[in-house]
């Protein structure tokens, strides 16, 4: 029995042996301590699955400990340069942090930048050195470029580099310090030759920046703050030769692409407000690290694909930083992050699901449009929501000419270019092989209305339900709906009607105002896909009823109280009947609109803006118009009214808006109260 109990505790000590082995000799994995984003077919941040998985942190390099570092290169074989600013040197290691090799030792004074050529000759802008020196492979320096002596440079503009890259042909692109010109572009030969700026960033003017420019005078503009523009923070140049950019306070130009003409091909990228480092991708995408630790990443077109990473919050978490100043990535796309306050470099590698969406708009973007559909699908099995990876693949079909799949998934993806030019292809389709028929049916129906009215002209077929509509027109009700029409066409006799012969009753007002609402919601919710406004599947009829009845009662309440201390003669009746009477142009047009919306293309949508801009300019002259002369006002008078009328409807929202924000509060205040009672209670 004794042996039984101790050969069961020798086998359960074993496993227990056996089971700390394996933890022991397992690699260790710590939870992503962040989330990840990506951005919406509405433009609204999203959560998604995580793109990237905070791999390790690199204290050190063999015994060499990094000091206030400004800058990091990767290369092809995976060496890592970091230009270590605090100790005036370059460390050269690996994501092992095995020490490679010290670099600029004695030589170098504050490096601040790195880049690496292919054939192993490191490049490094020194800001106290005034020069960027070149290095061979073995570390041996080969030149010193210093300050430019071409007078295009400027002989007073100070040379501090901070940052540099290199392309294949050996040309340097240098950012330095408080020069706003652009960034420098030296060529190697004769020691460095200044070929001029690159890619100058534009000063920013506000509208009030010019207004104060244009009423000032020249000494007073003399001492308004200079509008200058902004110095680009770092830079990166890809694998096609095109220069990325980062600067801060740039807006949606934080980000810029620069062909060899300096032109930015980004026309619009999510803005960044601190970006502090950017880097060229393997696959035409680019990513850009803020100074607070968060990791964006960019497809070809400047569209935001990923938001990963965060702030450190002094856990020493792995994949968090607190003051990141360098960036970049290796052949097998993982993410070398420097942290210059905590001297430590965060790896971050990418998840199946990075890597399949990696591939796919690669191959998009390389023309290779079938070849990309099966990753594409393979990431939408992943994540059907994932807004990018459907747009591609609507690209994809209209490429292979597929318009009715490249319909469907633009507006999966609430592309509304693709979705415009694959309708355009399916309307034409359908135009192509229903023409004649179409033709066939107009003619018909113009020959049948022509017989008709033969019939009728000799023998009165429509007689009897033309006397009884004449019958119903002449009902009180029916009579006061058609006086909208009236009104439409001779608003300041109608208005007479309305105020002095009671020709619009308060029913046929009510009408109108349902009508307006009815439509309203309609064409809100069910308009063409190019003209929605609102997401797909949200719907707030009882908000937009309520906004709606809550916009008439108050511009009815404020107009009518203006106009009385005005010496108006409209009551409440009246100014109420002539606010849904000028509602009349909406509820004859919008179907108008409606109906366009879902036949026209993009390039057509300019017919619908024209006919919106005519009714609500059309009700806008009904209503200036009905207002004036209920109350016999003059122009001048009625201007008037109508700007108090203004200002009062925006001191009553005002006041809406504090009651609602109070009585929220008090709510709120009222339940934790109730919750702190239940709670004590037990």
């Amino acid at each position: 029995m004794k042996r039984g109990i101790l050969t069961r505790i020798a086998l359960f000590a074993a496993c227990i042996v056996t089971a700390a082995g394996a933890l022991i000799s397992a690699p260790a994995r710590a939870d992503t301590p962040y989330k990840t984003y990506t951005v919406n077919g509405y433009g609204e941040i999203r959560e998604t699955q995580t793109a990237y998985l905070a791999h390790e942190t690199i204290l050190k390099f063999g015994d060499e400990a990094m000091n206030s570092p400004n800058d990091i290169c990767v290369t092809a074989d995976g060496r890592i340069y970091v230009a270590d600013t605090g100790s005036g040197r370059i460390l050269i290691g690996n994501a092992d942090s095995e020490l490679l090799g010290i670099v600029g030792e004695g030589v170098l004074k504050t490096p601040k930048g790195v880049d690496v050529t292919p054939d192993g000759h490191i490049y490094v802008a020194d800001r106290d050195l005034n020069a960027v020196v070149e290095f061979d492979e073995n570390g041996t320096e080969l030149h010193r470029y210093l300050k430019p002596e071409n007078p295009l440079y400027g002989e007073t503009m100070s040379y501090l580099p901070i940052k540099i890259t290199v392309n294949g042909a050996g040309l340097m692109y240098v950012v330095c310090e408080s020069n706003t010109n652009g960034i420098v572009e030296l060529s190697p030969l004769e020691g460095g030759t200044f070929l001029g700026y690159f890619g100058t960033n534009y000063a920013s003017r506000s509208l009030q920046t010019i207004i104060y420019r244009i009423i000032l005078t020249d000494a007073q503009r003399a001492k308004m703050v200079s509008n200058i523009p902004a110095t680009p923070d770092n830079l990166d140049i890809d694998s096609r030769g095109l220069i990325c950019t980062v600067t801060r306070g740039d807006g949606i130009n934080s980000l810029k692409r620069l062909n060899i003409a300096g032109a930015n091909l980004i026309k619009k990228a999510e803005p960044i407000d601190n970006p502090a480092a950017v880097a060229a991708g393997n696959h035409d995408n680019i990513y850009v690290a803020d100074q607070q630790g968060y990791i964006y990443e960019y497809d070809n077109d400047g569209d935001l694909i990923f938001v990963f990473g965060g702030r450190d919050d002094g856990t020493q978490r792995i994949g968090l930083s607190s003051m990141v100043s360098g960036l970049d990535v290796d052949a097998n796309d993982a993410l070398y992050v420097l942290d210059s306050n905590s001297a430590t470099i965060q790896v971050y590698e990418p998840t199946e699901f990075t890597d399949l969406l990696h591939s796919a708009l690669y191959l998009y973007s390389k023309g290779q449009y079938t070849e990309s559909r099966e990753p594409l699908g393979q990431v939408l099995r992943m994540n059907s929501l994932f807004d990018l990876a459907n747009k591609a693949m609507g690209r994809a079909y209209f490429q292979e000419e597929n318009y009715g799949e490249a319909l469907r998934y633009a507006r999966l993806s609430k592309d509304r270019t693709g979705y415009s030019d694959a309708y355009w292809e399916v309307r034409n389709a359908w135009l192509k092989k229903n023409l004649a028929t179409v033709i066939v049916i107009l003619i018909a129906l113009a020959v049948l209305l022509r017989v008709l009215k033969t019939l009728d002209k000799k023998h009165g077929i429509f007689a009897a339900p033309r006397r009884a509509l004449a019958k119903a027109g002449e009902t009180k009700y029916i009579s006061s709906l058609r006086y909208g029409f009236r009104y439409m066409r001779h608003p300041i006799d109608a208005s007479y009607g309305i105020a002095r012969e009671g020709r619009a009753s308060r029913s046929a007002s009510l009408t109108l105002l349902i009508l307006f609402i009815a439509e309203f919601l309609i064409n809100k919710y069910l308009c063409g896909f190019l003209q929605k406004t609102v997401q797909e599947g949200r719907y707030e009829f009882f908000t937009d009823i309520g906004a709606i009845l809550l916009i008439a009662a108050g511009v009815t309440l404020c107009t009518y109280l203006i106009c009385s201390i005005n010496d108006g003669e409209g009551n409440a009746k009246r100014i109420f009947t002539v606010i849904c009477f000028s509602l009349t142009p909406y509820i004859l047009l919008t179907p108008v609109s409606f109906a366009l919306s879902h036949v026209l293309t993009g390039n057509e949508q300019f017919l619908i803006t024209l006919t919106q801009v005519i009714t609500y300019g059309w009700m806008a002259v009904l209503l200036v118009t009905g207002i004036r002369e209920v109350n016999n006002y003059s122009a001048k008078e009625t201007a008037k009214v109508i700007l108090l009328t203004l200002f009062t409807a925006l001191i009553l929202a005002l006041l809406i808006f504090i009651v609602y924000v109070l009585w929220a509060q008090v709510v709120e205040f009222i339940s934790a109260v109730i919750g702190e009672v239940s709670y004590r209670a037990g």
